[in-house]
């Protein structure tokens, strides 16, 4: 069995990966980094969105006005104590650093900011609302500001954001070493992690490589979309890693870092953790099989938030829909519209079954047709289309609506009546609600559940307890393990409660950095207590 000896093993090359691997580079560490396919795992199908605050260069530019303390207060309620209040405040005031750090690395990002709110921008913006900001008792706690960070690209750019690390990763001359699969971790006599097992293709056949990398590039996309597509291209790709893999022992003389992801793409885990989730598009990788927490638990470290998925069900674009009133099969309001559509998601997932339709009227259907192509981009542009044709019924009354729906008619009714007195019962804000007094009326099923033409895309929050100061997991006595850390999805984080648009790569970069540079400073070269990050 061949052997390696490094100071630093970082297991998984996403965006908490290359980050952490970024640190351990600067701070002077042997680094080597591990990955099952060929590198970028969740980040590279995400839409490269960071949220960022406090007054930040691309706020600036935009004419926004934003201090950590109102991102601080904003977050204190999204977050619900997930994290301590000194590691949120860290994150917050931090959080205009760590965007003049990815540009420093080659990340690109620009003030064009949105005018309308939206879920993802199209190429004409890349700063935007990327949260609930602006909704009803979400803006009378904290002034509301754009704090979603878009990399400069054309499309979803998270692959650019990733491009853009990973050079800088090489550019350090970090070792990356592709298609090897971590199995376990080794643990010495004391408890101490001191390396990792893994199964490397780097003696295969070439045509044996080639081929495992075009599987896996073609399970993440389009097999995000297409669940059995994934799974087939994913078996191909374990069965090349069973006849030629060849097992690679590495050593970690101060430290291994498990940054590997989620487990969305497990589906025996969301079934124990989160039964109620199995309704949506898995985003991830098939690697966001929860193969990094398996290992931080055999080595004995605690896990908290496994119940925790993030479901979106975005309203918008087009920014007109959110004129309109979401219901369940009662015809009760679920929800304020402004809202995130993970809060959106969660609402219906939690209290109503995930079921539930979108009220508008004839002038915000109108509207959603000629704005909804500007506002988008191409997949949501797909999706609305998919919503006015297979996903609606129209009647000449609300009344009729409801009864081709099958919402009870009662109920929509008195929610229609509310929502016209105002004040809003949900407390979605004034600028954001119309009068629905142009028939005929449009019931647009949502619902939660497997749907190529409106997906809802999951990803899970959860991981392995980590100390907060310094990203080193922690065992069941609360007691952090040596040699062993944990960042992004791997890990319980600034996110790990409730999820907005760009606070997972935020956290992924927060997260990344801290335990780069824990890893690579320990052993007695730091004073046990000192906070380096």
């Amino acid at each position: 069995m061949d052997e390696l000896v490094v100071d630093v093993v970082i297991v998984g090359f996403g965006a908490a990966g290359a980050c952490a691997a970024i640190e351990a580079a600067d701070a002077g560490a042997e680094v080597l980094v591990l990955d099952r396919f060929s590198g970028g795992g969740a980040s590279v199908v995400s839409g490269g969105v960071v949220y960022a605050g406090g007054g930040t260069a691309q706020q600036l530019d935009a004419g926004v006005e934003d201090t950590p303390d109102a991102m601080l207060d904003y977050l204190r309620q999204e977050t619900g104590g997930v994290v301590s209040e000194e590691t949120l405040r860290r994150f917050c005031t931090s959080s205009r650093d760590m965007i003049t750090w990815l540009e420093g690395n080659g990340v690109p990002f620009e003030g064009s900011l949105c005018p309308y709110k939206t879920s993802y921008p199209s190429d004409d913006h890349y700063l935007y609302y990327s949260g609930s900001e602006a909704a009803g008792g979400f803006r009378d706690i904290a002034k509301p500001a754009p704090r979603g960070h878009r990399v400069k690209g054309p499309g979803t750019s998270g692959k650019l954001l990733f491009s853009r690390l990973a050079a800088a990763v090489r550019h350090r001359g970090v070792r990356v070493l592709p298609q090897a699969h971590a199995r376990t971790l080794t643990v010495d006599d004391q408890g101490a992690v001191t390396g990792v097992v893994v199964d490397t293709l780097r003696d295969a056949p070439r045509w044996a490589r080639a081929a495992h990398r075009h599987l896996a590039r073609y399970a993440a996309k389009p097999g995000i979309y297409v669940p059995a597509l994934r799974k087939a291209l994913h078996r191909r790709a374990a069965k090349l890693e069973r006849r030629y893999g060849r097992e690679l022992r590495i050593s970690a003389r101060r430290g291994v870092i498990l940054a590997a992801g989620g487990f969305i793409a497990n589906r025996e885990m969301v079934r124990e953790h989160a039964p109620d989730h199995r309704g949506g598009l898995a985003l991830g990788t098939s690697a966001d099989d929860g193969s990094g927490i398996r290992l931080g638990v055999e080595a004995g470290g605690a896990t908290a938030g496994l119940e925790r998925i993030s479901a979106w069900r975005f309203l918008s674009p087009p920014a007109a829909f959110l004129g309109g009133i979401l219901v369940d099969a009662d015809g009760g309001r679920i929800i304020d519209e402004s809202r995130y559509g993970a809060a959106i998601g969660e609402r219906m997932i939690a209290a109503h079954g995930g079921r539930g339709w979108l009220l508008v009227d004839e002038k915000i259907v109108a509207e959603a047709r000629r704005d909804g192509r500007s506002q988008s981009q191409w997949f949501q542009w797909l999706q609305l289309r998919y919503l006015l044709r297979r996903g609606r019924v129209t009647g000449a009354t609300v009344d009729e609506v409801a009864r081709k729906a099958g919402v009870a008619p009662d109920g929509l009714l008195a929610a229609v009546e509310a929502y016209r007195a105002g004040p809003d019962p949900t407390g979605k804000p004034a600028e954001f609600a119309r009068p629905l007094d142009a028939p005929p009326y449009s019931l647009i099923d949502v619902s939660v559940k497997p749907n190529l033409g409106y997906p809802c895309p999951m990803l899970t929050l959860g991981g392995l307890v980590v100390d907060e100061d310094t990203g080193a997991v922690r065992g069941a006595d609360g007691r952090s393990i040596p040699g062993l850390y944990a960042a992004g999805r791997t890990a319980v984080g600034i996110c790990s409660r409730s999820y907005v648009s760009g606070l997972s790569l935020a956290d992924c970069v927060f997260s990344g950095r801290r335990a780069g540079i824990n890893s690579a400073l320990a052993q007695g070269v730091l004073d046990k207590n000192e906070n380096v990050f």
